[in-house]
């Protein structure tokens, strides 16, 4: 790829391109950035707009680097002291991404250098004075500028996107688009069969297809007033005719300009975006304490207050009262008073740099960088201040003073300085276990290297992953590279981070196992009791929930993140504390009616999903079922015996080994066959079935509302869609009976040959087919495949005797890689069914997108989503028991937006007098008890009858046992009991096993109450 030919890398960039579009990353490709300042935020800022892929990078830090800066910039080591910040870090951004050039610029003196960007960023080396210079400089000349800085665990942006910026796509979401019941003469439009319409209210809208109101379908934009979730209202129609039916309505993006006031004119008159609501009223005060740190440094020699000094904290104090007697708009006027402790903090902290807050703010202000470039999504308006005061531990236990914050000329001393040693020397010990080393794991490792996590003597870090390295994972996965490709991700990523750190080295443990039951003689109970916390990297549900369930049997925190496109969430779960990540679920995914897809389908998902089942049917399943008949000699018993499609499994069967190709040709006029089947007489028996005239038994037409009447297609070669299906078809047919495909570009002329020698068949409809119309009534063709007629079937196919040594290949599909049809079939024989049915088409991305569900991902939320946990860590690590000390958050930096609550307690409940914790609580045996034992302790210590106990689908025991069974039973130790009645032996690393209780209380009431562990 080149700059100049416009294109974008879709092998690289797969899953950002579904968060910015291609538009947005074509306009980030001409796009050049200044990052000035190279300390941990510089560098983290710089790091994802490289992932991102603008068209250039320059950064601009000459001061000598100290071994503090390796408190949060990960691309120095101690090899590089005394070295130009800019110049160091230089080559290890332009590894991240060959499509950025990255420069050092000499100076910020010459405007003509600086007027080739289109953003600059000044991050924490750039005082305010200059600040004010460059913004205006920059105003003046439509130059994009942002300002940043964090100290300790405090931060603050600042953006100026110029005079009149135009915001393209303000959410980035999809269209919204609905299917119209009625359209009143006010312009009230009702949606048809209770769907949400989504809309809010501004919004606008085009229509298409309604019949009665031709003008509405003339492309023009109508605003949207919303009155409720089903109805919304647009202008008068009534002078537009009398709406009869039918009418699609579809979301259109408008842009919108937005004015932003220069850093000069904002200081006395700021707009801010809230972090976190609870700390509503601490934003103005920050905005005062910045300024007068900045006023501390002139007058200190550019030097910050010292950590835990009190004298500089008075003097910072002092600064900010007289602020606020200059500019008393900001704290709202009249007697609003300084938050003491606030500033006071602001100054205990100044020194430090935590690299939690810099990955915070270092994913923000690079999404802000690629806004500013590309005009997608809502940028800041204009001012945030964030703090994490929270993540300070308890003094009393770690105390903080000028003694225990005091550098000691460590890489750590920045974060010294803001927790102090001893609460440095706990991180150094955890010993903590990650699940997964992909997005958010390569930034969590990041993350933890610097702050030290884990290198301590009695420290530890084990990660497992059982993936390895794609192309596409390198524009997001920062620790790997294009020679890492094919490696495992875990190993790889420990490598990184012991270079990043050497203090880790041999403290970092890689795995490859995949976390679950068949891996639980490798994470034993011996494993998990040795951790001190757990979090989760993790991309699926099932494995989420696994490690979820087990922190909850051993009781670990656990530290749980997610991603989605410019969304993030996080959760933090702590024992005894609060719910777990199980606790709550997202509802399912709503599935599309069987009837929809296969029929009656009115939007292109219906037409991808039936795209990819038949993808499915022609190249996977029919190879199976050919390798299972040749292999399993009952497999026609087995099949016959089965519910579900047989005859479609023994037709597939027969067809693939009666009609086998033996040429490619062969394969071009099977995949001509199968258009005309599918887009033409398919449609034509749908329409025999049910004419476009055709009533429903309330007299009302059959195709209205949801279902659309189709038309069959004519078979175009010069239609792309029509001729990529054939040619995705023949290749995959091809690849299925291991002949030569023609590889990624086709002979037309080839193709034309064929297809023009052929013979098509002439549609003839079948009189005695019936087509289901909704998915809860009965099949009409139930029934219909007499066994006599399945078994004339099974006796035809051929004898696998005769066929000895021959096999298919399946196909397994595959998104990301383009030379393999797989998508290309797709995405044609969705658009070839879209045109049937006319719905609009989709390109190949979106049918990648949709087919492949892909989730969408880009560097800049993983960074702040990581940040986030790692604010979290530091309470864990502290052990607080507060509740309200925690944040669970979510974040969409689209908006932007910005959500933390503190977690949900878990429940509790009660048994006679003792409440007990509903997640957390378990009745913990030590020993090998005999089970009347066991029920004899229930009786006296708890006051509990047990009437029933099980070990997973096993009964133990049951009150209402025969006296033989439970004297046989009563005499036998657990381990014992359940061996004989599971007659299965314990797996040799199982210490520990969970029983189920049934129990009556002292009131002789059936209880709810824990479970049991015994420890053997």
């Amino acid at each position: 790829m080149t700059l100049n030919t416009r294109e974008v890398d879709e092998s690289l960039y797969s899953r950002q391109l579904y968060v910015l579009g291609k538009e947005a990353m074509l306009k980030m490709q001409l796009s050049n950035v200044l990052i000035i300042g190279l300390r941990g935020l510089g560098v983290e800022i710089a790091k994802n707009v490289a992932l991102a892929g603008v068209k250039s990078l320059t950064v601009y830090d000459p001061i000598t680097v100290t071994i503090q800066d390796l408190s949060s910039q990960f691309f120095l080591t101690e090899a590089d002291l005394g070295k130009q910040r800019d110049q160091v870090s230089r080559d290890k951004l332009a590894e991240l991404n060959s499509y950025v050039p990255v420069k050092v610029l000499d100076s910020l003196n010459d405007e003509t250098i600086l007027r080739d960007y289109q953003v600059v960023v000044a991050t924490d080396t750039v005082n305010l004075e200059n600040k004010v210079k460059l913004d205006n400089f920059c105003h003046q000349n439509d130059i994009k500028f942002i300002a940043t800085e964090t100290r300790g665990l405090f931060g603050n942006v600042f953006v100026d996107l110029g005079k009149e910026f135009t915001v393209l796509d303000p959410t980035g979401e999809e269209p919204r688009t609905g299917m119209v019941s009625d359209i009143e003469p006010d312009g009230t439009v009702t949606m048809l069969d209770d769907n949400r319409h989504g809309l809010e209210d501004g919004n606008y809208v085009k229509f298409s297809e309604v019949e009665g109101l031709d003008k509405l379908n003339d492309g023009s934009l109508h605003k949207v007033e919303v009155l409720g979730p089903f109805a919304f209202k647009i202008e008068s129609v009534e002078k537009l005719g009398q709406y009869k039916k039918g009418g699609i309505f579809t979301e259109v993006k408008v842009p919108q300009k937005v004015s932003f006031k220069t850093l000069q004119e904002s200081l006395n008159d700021p707009e801010y975006i809230f972090s976190d609501f609870s700390k509503f009223d601490r934003t103005a005060q920050l905005h005062l304490g910045f300024q007068a740190l900045n006023q501390f440094m002139v007058r200190h020699q550019g030097q910050l207050p010292r950590p835990m000094n009190d004298e500089d904290a008075n003097e910072l104090v002092k600064l900010v009262k007289d602020l606020s007697a200059q500019e008393p708009a900001v704290l709202g006027g009249g007697d609003a008073e300084i938050n003491e402790n606030l500033i006071r903090e602001l100054s205990y902290q100044a020194r430090g740099d935590i690299p939690g807050i810099v990955a915070f703010f270092g994913g923000l202000v690079a999404q802000e960088v690629l806004k500013a470039c590309s005009g997608k999504f809502s940028p800041l308006k204009q001012y945030m201040y964030s703090d994490s005061l929270e993540s300070l531990p308890d003094p009393k236990e770690f105390p903080r003073n000028e003694e225990t914050t005091k550098p000691i000329n460590s890489r750590y001393d920045n974060q010294i300085a803001v927790f102090g040693l001893k609460f440095q020397q706990k991180v150094a010990n955890s010993k903590v276990f990650l699940v997964g080393s992909g997005a958010i794991g390569c930034e969590m490792l990041k993350n933890w290297a610097l702050m030290g996590l884990g290198s301590g003597s009695e420290g530890r870090i084990i990660l497992t992953d059982n993936d390895s390295i794609e192309k596409s994972n390198l524009n997001r996965q920062f620790l790997f590279r294009p020679k890492d490709v094919g490696r495992n991700k875990s190993e790889v990523a420990a490598d990184a981070v012991i270079a990043m750190n050497p203090d880790l080295k041999g403290k970092v443990e890689p795995k490859i196992d995949k976390i679950g039951p068949e891996t639980e003689s490798i994470f034993n109970d011996s494993f998990w009791q040795n951790l001190d916390f757990v979090t989760n990297a993790l991309d699926n549900v099932d494995a989420r929930t696994y490690v979820d369930r087990r922190c909850v049997f051993y009781r670990k925190p656990l530290l749980e993140s997610g991603t989605l496109g410019t969304k993030g969430n996080t959760q933090v779960v702590i024992p005894g504390l609060t719910e777990s990540y199980s606790s709550s679920r997202d509802p399912p995914e709503k599935s599309i009616p069987l009837c929809t897809l296969r029929s009656f389908p009115n939007k292109i998902d219906h037409t991808i999903a039936w795209a990819k089942s038949l993808f499915q049917g022609y190249f996977a399943d029919a190879a199976e079922n050919v390798n299972l008949y040749l292999s399993q000699p009952n497999f026609v018993d087995q099949t016959l015996k089965q519910s579900g499609d047989v005859k479609g499994i023994l037709e597939s069967v027969s067809d693939s080994l009666t009609n086998k190709p033996t040429t490619f040709e062969d394969c071009i006029r099977w995949a001509r066959l199968e258009f005309e089947k599918k887009f033409n007489h398919d449609i034509k028996q749908l329409l025999y079935n049910f004419p476009k005239d055709a009533k429903t038994s309330n007299g009302e037409p059959f195709w209205s509302g949801a279902k659309r009447a189709p038309t069959p297609l004519v078979f175009d070669i010069n239609n792309p869609d029509h001729f990529h299906f054939v040619v995705g078809g023949a290749n995959l047919r091809a690849f299925n009976y291991g002949l030569a495909g023609d590889g990624i570009d086709p002979n037309v002329e080839q193709y034309k040959s064929v297809i023009s020698a052929m013979e098509i068949p002439e549609f003839k409809p079948n009189v005695n087919l019936k087509i289901q119309v909704n998915d809860e009534d009965p099949d009409p063709n139930a029934g219909n495949s007499v066994d006599d007629e399945l078994d004339i079937l099974a006796s035809s196919l051929p004898d696998p005797s005769t066929l000895t040594g021959f096999k298919m290949e399946p196909v397994d599909f595959e998104k990301d890689d383009d030379t393999n049809h797989h998508i290309e079939f797709i995405a044609s024989c969705s658009n070839c069914r879209a045109q049937n049915y006319f719905i609009e088409t989709a390109d190949r991305q979106k049918t990648k997108f949709i087919a492949g569900r892909i989730i969408p991902a880009i560097a800049t939320t993983t960074s702040l989503v990581t940040g986030i946990v790692n604010l979290e860590l530091y309470k864990v690590v502290a052990g607080k028991k507060d509740i309200e000390q925690y944040r669970n958050g979510f974040v969409n930096l689209a908006l932007p937006f910005f959500g933390f609550s503190e977690p949900i307690a878990s429940p509790k409940a009660k048994y006679n007098d003792v409440t007990y914790d509903k997640i957390w609580d378990r009745f913990d045996i030590q020993g090998d008890i005999k089970l009347s034992e066991l029920i004899k302790h229930f009786e006296t210590k708890e006051g509990l009858e047990i009437t029933m106990l099980s070990y997973g689908v096993s009964l133990l025991y049951a009150s209402f046992f025969p006296p033989k069974k439970l004297k046989e039973r009563l005499n036998l130790p657990i381990s014992q009991l359940v061996k004989v009645v599971t007659k299965k032996e314990l797996p040799s690393h199982v210490r520990t096993m969970i029983l189920e209780i049934c129990a009556d209380d002292k009131e002789g009431e059936d209880v709810e109450v824990p479970f049991i562990t015994v420890h053997l």
